[in-house]
């Protein structure tokens, strides 16, 4: 097939953006263009609304994995496409229409030209939330095609189409959702002294958290925290007596996302003593480091160097990014990179449009970096990583 009907494939997907775990449209459109392959290779597993797919090999000594997401983001589209989300409210953003259309190219490709490895490849739900990686790498389908290596991109703005970038070692942070309700006193705006404003032990609160970083985290570590979204108050003259805070916290090790949450634990109690207020904190879905296998990544960097001269490779410092990928980096040994799509706009901007030129590339240096890996001796430690 050529690139052109992969490009279609995205822009058909671009249409149907469904939530975490809500990929019902999408994994029924992924099952049918599966379906209409041949099948003499192929077999398939549903786990929830994700989809396992093992290619057997013509004599195979180990299974070489490609995941891709499959989620969209609840935002509205704001795109010039005459293909635009037909579910309002929500938009691929973050390029997983993108990142299944190349894992269709490629898994295509490998039904026609088979190479000696199985090929395992991973349609996984949820990367936005709550997250798909950990609960599908702890299932038991996943635990019986259980591939020796793992591999996976992201578009990345940017950079522009024919660069890609990655780098040994650690890639993307470790990230926690941050949530912190307050609950004091409401009442008249005229009467303060009878009241605990939220308000404005909010506002106190997002002050404070602003000092973690720079007087409680290693100067040469990094460590990010952003309150994104406040809510507190009804109306002009009446006193909050309810607020929330909204935000992330992005780490490049565990230790430093432990102080941060140690810190803000400490604050916050800080905060409920001076205000007289209660507290409480959730620090709903977290994500492991994205930590690319050192000996495997450098030697995909000097494989494109040599064999792909088209194609420009970076070696980028790591970013405050995160990916629930990281969890099956965790245990499997892999690496993602990044695949330059030029557009102006970032990640989950309502006006991203990526370059569908990207898609092309992609599918060629991945088959090719594929094709080329089955023929190299088996030296993965498995399950080692670090």
């Amino acid at each position: 097939m050529s690139s052109s009907a992969f490009v279609q494939i995205r822009r058909d997907l671009h249409q149907i953006p469904e939530p975490g775990f809500g990929e019902v449209k999408t994994q029924r459109y992924l099952l049918d263009y599966l379906e209409r392959l041949p099948q003499e290779r192929i077999q398939i597993k549903t786990w929830r609304t994700g989809i396992l797919v093992r290619l057997s090999g013509t004599n195979p000594k180990r299974t070489i994995a490609w995941r891709t997401d499959m989620d969209g983001l609840p935002m509205n589209e704001e795109t010039t496409y005459p293909f635009r989300s037909v579910h309002e409210g929500f938009m691929h953003a973050c390029g997983h229409d993108m990142h299944m259309a190349i894992a269709l190219g490629l898994l295509t490709h490998f039904v026609q030209h088979p190479i000696t490895d199985d090929l395992l490849f991973v349609f996984q739900p949820a990367e936005e939330g709550p997250g798909g990686a950990l609960p599908m790498m702890q299932s038991e389908e996943f635990a019986e095609w259980r591939p020796d290596c793992i591999f996976a991109l992201h578009i990345a703005p940017e950079y522009p189409v024919g660069q890609i970038a990655t780098k040994p070692g650690i890639l993307f942070a470790n990230t926690s959702e941050l949530f912190i309700d307050l609950y004091g006193t409401g009442g008249h705006a005229a009467y303060p002294h009878k009241t605990n404003d939220m308000v404005v032990a909010a506002s106190h609160l997002v002050t404070q958290l602003q000092s973690i970083v720079a007087r409680n985290i290693d100067p040469l570590d990094s460590a990010v925290i952003t309150v994104g979204k406040i809510v507190g108050g009804t109306k002009q003259n009446i006193i909050a007596e309810k607020a929330r805070l909204e935000g992330t916290i992005r780490t490049f090790s565990m230790e430093s996302m432990q102080r941060v949450k140690s810190r803000i634990e400490a604050q916050v109690k800080g905060i409920e003593a001076g205000f007289e207020c209660r507290a409480e904190i959730d620090y709903g879905c977290g994500y492991c480091q994205v930590f690319n296998e050192e000996s495997l990544t450098a030697a995909f960097m000097d494989w494109v160097r040599v064999a792909c001269p088209a194609v420009e490779l970076i070696q980028c410092q790591e970013a405050m990014t995160g990916e629930d990928f990281g969890y099956f980096l965790s245990e499997i040994p892999g690496f993602l990179f990044w695949l330059g799509v030029n557009t102006p706009y970032g990640l989950h901007h309502s006006k991203i449009e990526p370059d569908e030129g990207a898609i092309a590339v992609a599918i060629s240096l991945v088959s090719r970096y594929f094709t080329w890996l089955s023929t190299q001796p088996v030296e993965i430690d498995r399950g080692a990583t670090r």
